[in-house]
C-alpha cells in the first residue's frame, strides 16, 4: 500500500502518526490474504495516481485528415494516419471511519483498537478487484479471464473425489497447446474449503495432491465463480496499476473521521489460451 500522493489529503486529517501506522497496518493485513488475483496474475505498474491508461501497442486507422489541411503532399497516396489504442484506467473507491475515541486510545497505546470497518472496506474493494480480473467489468472495459478463454469451459461440480481428475485434464489441456506451467487453480471460498478439508484415500490430503498436480498453488480466491486452472509461466494476464491501494481521508466530525480504500487500475488478458474455467 502506499500513501504519498497528496490527493488523498492524509496531512488534514485529525489522525496523529501512530494511529495512522495502526489504521494502514489494519488495512494491509486485511487485504493482503483477500486480493487473490494478485497472486496469479502478472503486475504491471506502479504508474501512480495522474497515470490515465495503459497502452495496447496497436492503433487504429483514421480516414479524415483536420479540417483544413490543402498541402499536396498531405493528401498524396500513401499517407497514412493511425490512432494509437489505450485501455483506461477505472478508480474504485470505498469509503469506511474510524472513532475518534479510538484514535485517542491507539495514541495512549491501547493494542485492541476497533478498526472492524477497515475490514468491511478491504473485502469490499478486495472482490471489485478479483471479479474485474476473473469475470471481467463490462462498465469499465475489462474482459476478465474467464471471458476470454478460448478453451472450453469444464465442470467442477462438488464432488472433491472428481477434482484431481478434473484439474489434471485442464493441465493437460493447456500443456497439449503448448503452454508451458507451473499452473495454480483460483477456486472460490466453499470451494477451496471443501478441498482443505477433504482427506483421500490413504490419508492423503486432497489440496497437496492437486498441488502436485498443478505444479503451483490452489489459490482461495473470494469473488470467483467456480474456479479457473491459469499458466503461471507469465505474460499471459496483466494487471495494470495506476495508484496502489492507499488510505485517504475525506472529512470529520466531532466523534467519527471518514476515510477511504483507493485504487485505479485496469487488466488486460494477453493469452487467451492460458486458461481453463472449471464451472
Amino acid at each position: 500500500m502506499t500513501n504519498a500522493d497528496d490527493h488523498l489529503l492524509r496531512k488534514h486529517a485529525p489522525i496523529p502518526t501512530r494511529a495512522w501506522k495502526e489504521i494502514d497496518d489494519e488495512a494491509r493485513d486485511r487485504l493482503t490474504p483477500l486480493l487473490a488475483a494478485r497472486t496469479v496474475v502478472d503486475w504491471v505498474g506502479e504508474g501512480g495516481w495522474r497515470r490515465d491508461s495503459a497502452g495496447l501497442g496497436r492503433t487504429s486507422a483514421i480516414t479524415a485528415l483536420p479540417a483544413g489541411i490543402t498541402h499536396a503532399e498531405a493528401t498524396a497516396p500513401g499517407v497514412e494516419l493511425r490512432q494509437r489504442r489505450v485501455q483506461p484506467l477505472v478508480e474504485v473507491r470505498v469509503p469506511f471511519t474510524v472513532s475518534r475515541r479510538e484514535i485517542d486510545d491507539v495514541q495512549r497505546g491501547a493494542l485492541d483498537a476497533d478498526l472492524d470497518d477497515v475490514e468491511r472496506a478491504a473485502s469490499a474493494i478486495a472482490e471489485i478487484e478479483n471479479r474485474a480480473v476473473f469475470h471481467g467489468w463490462e462498465a469499465a472495459g475489462i474482459t476478465g479471464i474467464t471471458g476470454a478463454a478460448a478453451a472450453p469451459a469444464t465442470e467442477l461440480g462438488t464432488d472433491c473425489a472428481a477434482y484431481p481428475a478434473t484439474v489434471a485434464r485442464a493441465v493437460d489441456n493447456l500443456r497439449r497447446r503448448g503452454i508451458e506451467g507451473p499452473y495454480a487453480l483460483a477456486i472460490g471460498p466453499e470451494g477451496y474449503t471443501r478441498i482443505v478439508e477433504t482427506t483421500e484415500h490413504g490419508g492423503f490430503p486432497l489440496l497437496e495432491h492437486l498441488t502436485r498436480i498443478l505444479g503451483g498453488p490452489v489459490v482461495w480466491a473470494p469473488g470467483v465463480d467456480g474456479a479457473v486452472v491459469l499458466s503461471q509461466r507469465g505474460g499471459d494476464f496483466l494487471l495494470d496499476v495506476g495508484q496502489d491501494l492507499s488510505v485517504g481521508y475525506s472529512h470529520h466530525d466531532a466523534d467519527v473521521v471518514h476515510l477511504y480504500l483507493e485504487e485505479s487500475f485496469t487488466f488486460r488478458v494477453v493469452g487467451d489460451d492460458a486458461a481453463v474455467v472449471l464451472g
